[in-house]
């Protein structure tokens, strides 16, 4: 399953160090990490977004400049199918980003989407009244009772001003689970703990919050 990586600050930061982070510990997984990777990062108030088919760990990451909030994915696909840049993340529509890890099975929902990433983003914003926190513990809450196992459900949804994390599994604590790392200015949040710097913490099973 995919590597997941959101970085939120007050103050802008060079994007390219926290790449490189995604690469160390895309490179590094227990599991192929290099069926392509992307990022979206807001500039001038608004999303850009980048996409490559090939692993992070062969791309030059320099260039990417500044940002107040970034969210980068490399992609295991799931049982090597769909490998195209289509289905790279991080998904978008005109206002929201969003990456995912895990797999689910027996999915008893419908909804429009290439592959079950999408369909969860397009579901997801089903439920989003203004409130993207209830939104999102809405429709996790049902895709949880409406999918016969869920071996682990990992995502970041963000618009140019928030983020908000839902974390789940049901297996394989040491690989599934979410890690985070908070400053003063800055919080970061990522499916494993970055090669240096203190103060990482694992998040909870089962967690549904803004970051």
């Amino acid at each position: 399953m995919c590597r997941l990586l959101c970085v939120k600050s007050t103050q802008d930061f060079e994007i390219t160090p926290h790449l490189e982070q995604l690469t160390k510990i895309s490179r590094e997984s227990k599991e192929y990490q290099g069926h392509g990777w992307g990022c979206a990062w807001v500039e001038d108030g608004v999303w850009r977004y980048y996409h490559n088919i090939d692993p992070i760990w062969q791309h030059d990451l320099k260039g990417f400049g500044k940002t107040t909030l970034l969210l980068a994915h490399a992609r295991s696909a799931f049982r090597d199918e769909g490998i195209t840049i289509e289905n790279n993340m991080p998904f978008h529509d005109n206002r929201y980003a969003f990456i995912f890890n895990g797999e689910l099975q027996g999915v008893r929902i419908k909804e429009q989407g290439r592959i079950g990433a999408e369909k969860i983003f397009n579901y997801i914003r089903r439920f989003d009244k203004g409130d993207m926190l209830t939104a999102l513990t809405r429709a996790v809450g049902v895709i949880n009772k409406k999918t016969r196992y869920v071996r682990a459900m990992n995502l970041v949804l963000a618009d140019t001003n928030s983020a908000w994390l839902a974390s789940g599994f049901n297996e394989d604590p040491n690989y599934f689970q979410m890690h985070k790392c908070e400053s003063k200015d800055m919080k970061i949040v990522s499916s494993l703990p970055y090669a240096d710097g203190p103060g990482w913490q694992v998040i909870p099973n089962s967690t549904i919050e803004r970051v």
